[in-house]
Parts: C-alpha cells; sequence; structure tokens
C-alpha cells in the first residue's frame, strides 16, 4: 500500500500542477482564436480543425510532461494486481451513471445487465475491486449523458479538442458538466479525497492507455486524423449500440451529424 500512497501522492503533484497549467490555458486558446485562419478543414465534421490542432498541441505538452511520466511510473512500481483492483472499482463506479443514463434511454437490457453488475461487482467482488460479472459473461454497456442527448436527437455538432481533457463533439462537451454531477469517484465529502481520487482515476486511465498512445503516434502519419477519426467512430458505433446506419458517400450523412 506504500507504493500505491506514493504513486497518488506524485498523481496529486501533477493534478495541482495541471492546474497551475490551466490558469495560463485561457491566454493560449484566446490567442489561438484570435490568430487562426479562416478553416482549410476538409472534414465537414471537422470545421474547427486550426484550433482543434493547437489544443492539441497543447495536451501533448502537458501529457509529456506531467501525465506520462507519473503513470510511466504507476506502472512501474504498482504490481497489477493492485492496478487491476483500481481500475476495477473505477470501473465498477462508472457503471452507476451507465445504469442511469441506459435507464433514460429506455435500454432496459443494457439497463439491466448494469445494475445486475453493479450488484455482483459490489457484493461478491469486494466492493468492485474484482470484475465478477465479466467472468459470468454479464456484458458491459457504457453510457454518459452526451450518448442519452443523441439518443433523443440532440444534434452531435462539430468535432473539438477540449484542453486537458481531449476528444470531444459540442454535444459530448455541453453534456460534460451532468457528466461530472453524474460520477461517484468524484461526491467525495473533501476536497482532499476528492483530488485525491480524481489523481488516481486520471493516473490509471492514463496507465490504461501508455501503449495505444504511443503506437498511435509510431504508425499514424497524422496522429491528430487517426485519433479524430477513431473517437467520432466509436462515439457513433456506442449511440446506435455497435449497428450504425449505413454511411453515405463514405462520410457521415446528415442524420449522424443531427444525432
Amino acid at each position: 500500500m506504500r507504493v500505491l500512497f506514493f504513486t497518488t501522492d506524485c498523481a496529486h503533484l501533477a493534478l495541482r500542477s495541471l492546474r497551475v497549467v490551466g490558469l495560463g490555458l485561457l491566454l493560449v486558446l484566446l490567442q489561438a482564436c484570435a490568430t487562426t485562419m479562416p478553416s482549410t478543414a476538409t472534414d465537414p465534421r471537422d470545421p474547427l480543425e486550426n484550433l482543434n490542432r493547437k489544443v492539441t498541441g497543447f495536451n501533448d505538452v502537458v501529457d509529456a510532461a506531467v501525465l506520462k511520466p507519473v503513470a510511466q511510473t504507476y506502472a512501474q512500481v504498482v504490481p497489477g494486481v493492485v492496478r487491476t483492483g483500481v481500475r476495477n472499482f473505477f470501473g465498477n463506479l462508472g457503471d452507476v451513471w451507465s445504469l442511469a443514463n441506459n435507464a433514460a434511454q429506455f435500454k432496459f437490457k443494457a439497463a439491466g445487465d448494469t445494475a445486475l453488475r453493479i450488484g455482483m461487482n459490489t457484493f461478491l467482488g469486494m466492493g468492485g475491486l474484482f470484475d465478477i460479472a465479466t467472468d459470468f459473461g454479464i456484458q458491459k454497456h457504457k453510457s454518459d449523458f452526451g450518448l442519452t442527448l443523441g439518443h433523443w436527437g440532440v444534434p452531435q455538432g462539430p468535432y473539438l479538442v477540449l484542453p486537458l481533457l481531449g476528444p470531444a463533439t459540442v454535444r459530448d462537451a455541453a453534456a460534460l458538466p451532468v457528466d461530472i454531477q453524474g460520477d461517484l469517484s468524484r461526491q467525495a465529502a473533501s476536497a482532499p479525497k476528492r483530488d485525491a481520487t480524481l489523481a488516481l482515476r486520471l493516473t490509471d486511465t492514463r496507465e490504461g492507455l501508455l501503449k495505444i498512445v504511443d503506437a498511435v503516434k509510431e504508425a499514424s502519419l497524422d496522429p491528430y486524423t487517426f485519433t479524430r477519426d477513431a473517437y467520432l467512430q466509436k462515439r457513433r458505433n456506442d449511440l446506435y449500440d455497435g449497428n450504425p446506419p449505413m454511411e453515405r458517400n463514405g462520410d457521415e450523412s446528415e442524420d449522424d451529424l443531427g444525432r
């Protein structure tokens, strides 16, 4: 546990550093907005590509300076079984918000599976440290408020890259405050506990992406385009439960942009 506490302290310091960095970010964005030339983007889903690329560059700098080193330390010093338990724990908390959104979308099969997952993992999996439900073949149905808005016809809007948070759309960005309120890991009574929990979750998420991010940057001629297309495709698949309608002319249809 000492190792985990040490890594959590590192993550907590990283979170504080990100907040300091965030104070200067408004100036960066204002300057970017002021100097961005008319968009030359060729993808209609990404009319803000010039600005998005600037934000992506900023995120990459922060990641290289803070997030990635902390995640690498976490992976090196924390045993794999402990990291798995942490990931399972946060996944179980996330299932509660997924349950609410699946129910709001009238996806009762998904909501039932999710409720069963929560019950099994909470009571049989030691508070979610063990993913018993997956071992029994109960499918995970991740959802969020952005998908709920999309289910009920709220337009997706343009692709966005959010500072420190990464890929999104206008709809997902608008849903973010609600998703934050529905995130049980952010509901600790005291600010220090909330910060420590957020730091650990952020570190766990980044550690899980270490190999993927490096592979994308090494294999892609343009990591920005690859990430954008992969994100939009995944959100589209999630919105339609893995069975999206056929695309027209190889691009998103107007209906897809609307949903």
